[in-house]
């Protein structure tokens, strides 16, 4: 079973404050291996695109080994047979260097297109009231919202939509019947 936090949390923490640094570093070479072609499993093929890393990174200036250990982790998980599951651990590295640096994540769901002024005062709200160092923030439009917004912030979530009122007007007055005399 592969856990994408564990691997995620283990290259983090391996490198500390140079997490950042090596998360680039991985991202310079994740193209490079997935270019390669084959099978991209077992410890011959991990020895080769090794090599094959190391050549095309040569002449990268990275602190404290960030390079290295960029392409070891990339080499244990080609010998493991988990360089498949790279993309969802590079999301994984992102979200624990962003947490460590106060930086939330924003998920707003809108129905139409918010104007550039609301996005940067909304941006400006939620950094005042969460007291967050910054956060970086995902617009998905779903039409079926009506209006209003709903937001995703890590596991908050505040739903301030049109559609979200209608829903929980029609429960509440769903009660009320139940639970009225004579009923």
């Amino acid at each position: 079973m592969f856990h994408v936090n564990r691997w995620a949390d283990v290259f983090v923490n391996a490198l500390g404050d140079n997490a950042e640094t090596g998360l680039d570093c991985l991202r310079a070479l994740v193209p490079v291996v997935k270019k390669v072609p084959g099978v991209l499993s077992g410890r011959s093929a991990s020895r080769k695109l090794e090599k094959v890393m190391r050549e095309s990174a040569s002449g990268y200036a990275t602190p404290a080994g960030a390079l290295e250990y960029a392409i070891r982790f990339i080499t244990l998980l080609v010998e493991k047979n988990f360089f498949r599951h790279i993309d969802p651990v590079l999301e994984g590295i992102e979200k624990l260097i962003d947490e460590r640096k106060g930086i939330l994540e924003v998920i707003a769901e809108t129905a139409s297109p918010p104007d550039e002024n609301f996005e940067e005062e909304f941006k400006r709200q939620i950094v005042r009231r969460l007291g967050a160092a910054g956060i970086k923030m995902k617009w998905k439009l779903v039409p079926e919202l009506l209006g209003g917004y709903r937001l995703r912030i890590g596991g908050f979530y505040v739903d301030a939509s049109l559609k979200g009122q209608t829903e929980r007007m029609t429960a509440d007055l769903a009660a009320a019947v139940l639970t009225a005399p004579g009923v």
